[in-house]
């Protein structure tokens, strides 16, 4: 039985929507997360709970959503965090399209990718870089952050930001 557009389209919808809720849920977990050990035990204390409780989330959400749902950057930190082509090619044209004004709130992509593994609907979210990722991810990091960094992320490259850049984006794939 051959799909209409019609519902080619209400499916790639459900998939976005999909998305976009792993996504949000993500970065709303992993804020509170990190606001709440930034309040407990400073900095420091944050990148710990960030290098534990980051792959937790995700691993939890990726579940929830029947999902791969995580994070990725151009400079990574957590080497599994590693963009692929796909997520690789996303992050480059995000860039673009903010060195040409776009809003970086604004910027998402998603596809529909065939591999030698199925057929995926592919999805991306930029994520800004706030005035509290520089405390960790700034020009100019103190020096218990810089030793913390580097005792859990001896290859890290996640540092160097400044307001308003893209940091990285969500990452969500789903299997069709």
């Amino acid at each position: 039985m051959a799909l209409t557009a019609t519902a080619c389209t209400q499916n790639i919808e459900q998939q976005l929507t999909t998305s976009r809720d792993a996504a949000q849920q993500l970065a709303s977990s992993l804020k509170s997360k990190l606001k709440s050990s930034l309040q407990s035990g400073g900095p420091a204390e944050a990148i710990s709970v960030c290098n534990l409780e980051a792959v937790n989330i995700s691993s939890e959400l990726s579940k929830s959503f029947e999902s791969h749902v995580g994070r990725t950057s151009l400079k990574i930190r957590n080497p599994s965090n590693a963009p692929d082509d796909w997520e690789r090619k996303i992050l480059l044209s995000f860039v673009q399209q903010q060195n040409f004004g776009a809003n970086i709130k604004n910027l998402e992509a998603y596809e529909i990718i065939k591999d030698e593994a199925g057929k995926w609907f592919r999805y991306m979210k930029a994520i800004p870089t706030a005035d509290v990722c520089l405390i960790c991810h700034g020009e100019s990091l103190a020096m218990p952050i810089q030793q913390k960094l580097k005792l859990l992320y001896p290859d890290d490259q996640a540092t160097g930001y400044k307001v308003g850049e893209i940091r990285g984006a969500f990452t969500i794939k789903q299997k069709l």
